[in-house]
């Protein structure tokens, strides 16, 4: 217990300084605490670029929190929540201390150069690790070392939110899953010496200013129920845009990791330049949303654009959370809704920003599969007690919608991705190189001998007359023929499997092992070669993958491991594990 109150101190210190980094990083790019509440505008700092700057600033940004990120914590890119919860569930707890510093500059800079994405997920990082660190250095048990990272956790959220109960539900239902008593105690002290310390440096008042909950009729619970079907589409939209995106990105950028958040950039500052709301969180847009300062055609555009300016900020390497932007399209959806519903009557149907508070809860329980806390925080927000039963109504529906469109929440498919076995996420067209000179179908063996001596390849591609593929032929196939001087490539090719860009990696090289050529081509069209895949061009484009996957080693060691080593394996160990078809080529 006395950790614990030491761990919500830290947090309620963190999330105050934290805050007061975001607000100052904002003012460095933007000229403005809040640039989504005064764009569009320019920058008074830079008049000259007009509202251009806005393109310009993810940029800059990039440069600065991709390096960093790259060098010194690969956990602190994005959004930080599932970081936490995998060193809880298999790292007994460890975070490495140095995230906390590096998760706090990188989020600042992230959402002050425009990055729209939350500052939840990075506070509960940085509470996080400051529990984890002060439980390493005191040597505590596993157990209690897990309890002190939901302690920073819950902290977090507690001093961020002014959410004292929210603070507490989340650590528990989504950090520790675990509802004991002894848990509930420390993390309960952790949390309300963080909101103290939040409520000292920014008053007892909610962060948001959002309108009293009316209802207007006990027929509105119908649509509330319905509000709660949509906040799941929503939500599962959310979650498959936001990953759909981050593989896009995977697959096209060939560049260094510490440059991708910068190369990007410029498509998030061009997607700012036609929406400025969308710049940083945009907490005052959603206000006004709420306040219905908007048309309803004008909110669903604000709510698309949210998806995507978030699925893209972290996919391009971004740092930052995804519970704001989940209330913010909740806003959106809601408020876009209550103006549907008004349509049915003033007598019936509540003010269109009701809806909009009942929305921001039902997305992120749709999202992160946490009703529980979406119930609790959006209550705490409000402090209106009124609006508990739409909220469970829209909550549950949402929630349990949901689950039977997709498995897994925004938090658990991160964790279930990294478990995949990496091969099976990537594709032939992340390993296909150029093909090799094909050699035509008349050519004879001094020609191929001379070929295969003057080159590296083991196999090569044969062309007809009209230049369409032919087949393949390999060294093994030259070095049989060697006593028939007049054979001819067209002789000696044999047919292997061809590959489609589409298809996934694990299967080309299970056909690989399969054929006896050292390469396959790969087809666009019938007889048509778009590129070539080797068995070295697979572990090549295995090795950049688990590069981007493994963050830096820890020195600290757990049962002859480190104590936060990836779950990944190098190729070899993954050959092994994985009983691979056919051996492995020598």
């Amino acid at each position: 217990m006395v950790l614990g109150v030491v761990v919500g101190v830290g947090a309620g210190v963190g999330a105050v300084a934290f805050r007061e980094l975001i607000i100052g990083a904002t003012r460095a790019f933007s000229g403005y605490s809040d640039y989504s509440a005064a764009g569009p505008a320019p920058n008074p700092h830079l008049p000259s670029l007009g509202i251009w700057f806005v393109v310009a600033a993810p940029v800059v940004g990039g440069l600065i929190y991709g390096p960093l990120i790259a060098r010194f914590a690969g956990e602190a890119r994005g959004h930080g929540v599932p970081e936490v919860m995998l060193a809880v569930s298999e790292q007994g707890g460890r975070i490495r201390p140095r995230v906390a510093a590096v998760k706090a500059l990188a989020s600042a800079v992230c959402i002050g150069s425009g990055g729209s994405v939350g500052r939840e997920g990075p506070i509960v990082q940085i509470g996080s690790a400051l529990g984890s660190g002060l439980g390493q250095a005191l040597r505590v048990p596993e157990s209690r070392l897990r309890l002190l990272v939901a302690c920073g956790a819950a902290g977090g959220i507690s001093a961020t939110f002014n959410a004292p109960i929210a603070g507490v539900f989340f650590a528990l239902e989504l950090i520790l899953r675990d509802f004991e008593s002894e848990s509930f105690g420390v993390v309960v002290l952790a949390s309300v010496i963080a909101d103290v310390i939040g409520r000292a440096a920014f008053g007892s008042q909610p962060f948001l200013a959002l309108p009293a909950f009316h209802e207007q009729s006990l027929w509105e619970y119908g649509l509330y129920a319905g509000l709660g079907l949509t906040a799941a589409l929503v939500g599962t939209a959310f979650v498959r845009i936001l990953y759909g995106m981050e593989d896009i990105t995977d697959r096209v950028w060939r560049g260094p990791a510490w440059l991708r958040p910068a190369a990007g950039g410029v498509l998030l500052g061009i997607l700012l330049l036609a929406l400025p709301q969308l710049y940083g969180v945009g907490y005052p847009v959603l206000e006004q949303a709420i306040g219905g300062g908007y048309t309803t055609r004008f909110l669903l555009l604000l709510l698309v654009g949210k998806l995507l300016a978030t699925s893209l900020t972290i996919a391009i390497g971004g740092s930052g959370g995804v519970f704001a932007p989940s209330l913010f399209m909740g806003a959106m959806l809601g408020a876009a809704y209550g103006n549907l519903a008004g349509l049915l009557g003033p007598h019936l149907v509540g003010a269109p920003g009701a809806y909009g508070l009942v929305a921001m809860g039902a997305v992120f329980a749709g999202a992160g599969r946490a009703p529980i806390t979406s119930v609790l925080i959006i209550f705490e927000l409000t402090g209106d007690y009124r609006i508990i039963l739409p909220l469970m109504v829209a909550g549950v529906i949402s929630t349990a919608v949901a689950a039977l469109l997709g498995h897994d929440s925004i938090y658990t498919l991160k964790l279930r991705r990294r478990q995949t076995p990496l091969m099976q996420r990537l594709k032939v067209a992340d390993a296909i190189r150029p093909t090799p000179d094909p050699i035509p179908w008349e050519a004879q063996l001094p020609t191929l001998v001379d070929r295969f001596a003057s080159g590296r390849d083991q196999a090569l591609p044969v062309v007809a007359g009209d230049g369409a593929y032919a087949g393949v032929i390999t060294l093994k196939t030259v070095h049989d023929a060697a006593d028939r001087p007049d054979a001819t490539a067209g002789e000696l090719a044999v047919l292997v499997p061809s590959l489609d860009a589409d298809q996934r990696l694990d299967t080309a090289l299970d056909l690989l092992l399969r054929s006896d050529a050292d390469g396959l081509p790969v087809l666009s069209a019938p007889g048509e070669i778009s590129g070539w895949v080797s068995h070295r061009d697979i572990l090549s484009a295995y090795q950049r993958l688990l590069n981007r996957e493994r963050p830096p080693m820890n020195t600290g060691r757990r049962r002859g491991r480190s104590a936060t080593a990836p779950s990944t394996q190098t190729p070899v160990a993954a050959a092994v594990r994985d009983g691979t078809r056919g051996g492995v080529r020598g």
